[in-house]
């Protein structure tokens, strides 16, 4: 395997891990308390670290699928036993929720559902919120035979998709939910109108100073970003959020500054060897001699001479 590809793969490779690690952090418990009191009403206002209790079991982070039929899982008596975690390699390819768990609500009776996705960029080939419109469908339609069965509807729960989109050129959070508008006489259909819920959440590169409504952008922010030293981000999460830094927590906060050192380094190394093609192509054309070549780019003549056959082979 060339040189190229094997540094693609390992690039690519990385950046994955690099995502998952985003996703791990993002799916602890301290730092979904901050994203539902920023976006689930009967949150707001409380301290995150009193929201932790609500959040039920743990998270499930890129293992239930969405496709229809994979949604839902069986227990041996073939009961449907919740979010389909099992068996994922046999559904190897397939399109997995980001981030998904149970929250109890105050009362301790009723329960939301709550997706979390996370989007480096904002899509260019699809619309996004054509994307959480399907996904908080899905959180819906695969309540069947699992939170509710056959025509018991009432008892279908509410089910948040929270979308951060990274990257963007200014900070921004959209709530998008079914509104009731009578077009002749007014009449009170009975049922949830409040059942689905879509959070857009934009976040740019910039770490925003310390406001209230910039408070869960901030944190995101921080949390993701590649420029940031982890200790610095460490000491940011506990001073500024009261958020208890764990052994894991530190951990995937390495992890994620050490990916991230890693895929810059590789764009940075892709980017000085085509530089350096350039370079000794165009000094091969001004009849430089390898010697002269290698001495001006430092490296050795042969490998002056590999380039320059590879360069004239694809032109």
């Amino acid at each position: 395997m060339n040189s190229e590809i094997t540094n693609a793969v390992t690039a690519a490779r990385n950046r994955a891990q690099y995502d998952e690690c985003a996703k791990r952090l993002l799916g602890q418990k301290s730092i979904l308390a901050h994203i539902l009191v920023n976006t689930v009403d009967e949150f707001k206002g409380m301290n995150p670290k009193d929201v932790i209790p609500y959040i039920e079991g743990e998270p499930q982070v890129g293992v239930v699928p969405i496709e229809p039929g994979l949604t839902n899982a069986s227990d041996m008596a073939g009961h449907i036993g919740g979010f389909n975690s099992e068996n994922a390699e046999i559904n190897e390819g397939t399109v997995r929720f980001d981030i998904v768990f149970y929250v109890r609500m105050r009362d301790g009776i009723s329960q939301i559902i709550v997706n979390i996705e996370a989007q480096k960029n904002k899509p260019v080939t699809y619309k996004i919120l054509n994307r959480a419109i399907f996904y908080v469908s899905r959180l819906i339609s695969s309540q069947k035979e699992r939170d509710f069965w056959h025509s018991d509807y009432d008892d279908i729960k509410r089910v948040f998709s929270i979308w951060i989109c990274m990257n963007m050129d200014m900070n921004s959070m959209s709530y998008i939910h079914l509104m009731k508008e009578d077009i002749v006489n007014e009449y009170d259909w009975e049922g949830n109108i409040d059942l689905l819920n879509i959070v857009l959440l934009g976040v740019t590169n910039e770490v925003p100073k310390r406001e209230e409504r910039y408070e869960l952008h901030r944190l995101i922010s921080t949390l993701l970003s590649n420029e940031i030293e982890a200790e610095e981000k460490l000491n940011m999460i506990e001073l500024e959020y009261q958020i208890p830094v764990s052994e894991e927590l530190r951990e995937e906060v390495n992890l994620m500054c050490n990916l991230s050192e890693g895929i810059e380094e590789r764009a940075a190394e892709k980017t000085l060897r085509e530089t350096n093609k350039k370079v000794i192509t165009n000094m091969h054309r001004k009849g430089y001699t390898l010697e002269q070549i290698a001495e001006i780019v430092e490296i050795k003549p042969e490998e002056v001479g590999k380039i320059i056959e590879e360069e004239s082979m694809s032109v």
